[in-house]
């Protein structure tokens, strides 16, 4: 199922929908996924559960965001969170997938820890991202939310963990793989990863069907 489209705008989350598929001992988690578009690394999730109370105050889209107001955020959430789950998708499950499908992968195994962690399966998800039908077997009852993660407050949670981690996990590759600039990047197609990827190659975290890698891998040409 599918929440309506909320308002364009900047938008502080709310717990409004959590409540709304929610109720007391009903367990409603928040999923984000980050590096769909990126031309390297893998795509990270997170699925998160909440404790009722308070929202933690600044907690926005991670795009709206500050890096050190991300990871401040980051840790607050990661303290007062009554469980957490991360899934990743490699490079190569994206060529192989397809983003999409891979960031469903990256769902799942998400989910899959937060219920190892926390002893039993969430009651419902929501979801940031538009409906698909291959969801429901892969992570059970869910609904999605267009832009939830400007809207929903455990969805938000749920981007900035991705976020922070995404981007710390491509500083580390950053470090393997110099002169390509993902330390900043964070493996997007920046002027100067482009402009490595020319000059340097194609790396094993590259993804080899978008344009620009596969360019550099002779296997089409763009202009």
């Amino acid at each position: 199922m599918s929440d309506p489209r909320p308002p364009r705008g900047r938008v502080v989350p709310t717990r409004d929908l959590e409540r709304r598929h929610g109720h007391p001992g009903r367990a409603v988690i928040g999923i984000d996924e980050v590096g769909l578009a990126p031309l390297a690394g893998p795509v990270v999730a997170c699925a998160i559960l909440m404790p009722d109370g308070e929202p933690i105050r600044g907690v926005r889209d991670s795009k709206m965001l500050s890096p050190a107001q991300r990871a401040a955020l980051a840790t607050e959430i990661r303290r007062v969170a009554v469980a957490i789950g991360i899934g990743a998708a490699s490079a190569r499950e994206v060529e192989r997938y397809n983003p999409r499908a891979a960031s469903h992968r990256a769902m799942a195994r998400a989910v899959a820890q937060l219920t190892r962690r926390r002893g039993s399966a969430p009651d419902f998800a929501l979801v940031d991202g538009s409906s698909a039908r291959e969801l429901h077997q892969l992570i059970g009852p869910h609904a999605t939310v267009v832009r939830g993660d400007q809207t929903v407050y455990a969805i938000a949670c749920a981007s900035i963990v991705a976020k922070v981690l995404r981007d710390t996990l491509m500083a580390h590759l950053a470090r393997r793989y110099p002169g390509y600039g993902w330390e900043t990047n964070a493996g997007y197609p920046a002027p100067l990863h482009l402009s490595a990827l020319k000059t340097l190659g194609v790396t094993p975290h590259h993804r080899a069907t978008y344009a620009p890698v596969a360019a550099r891998l002779g296997l089409f040409s763009v202009d």
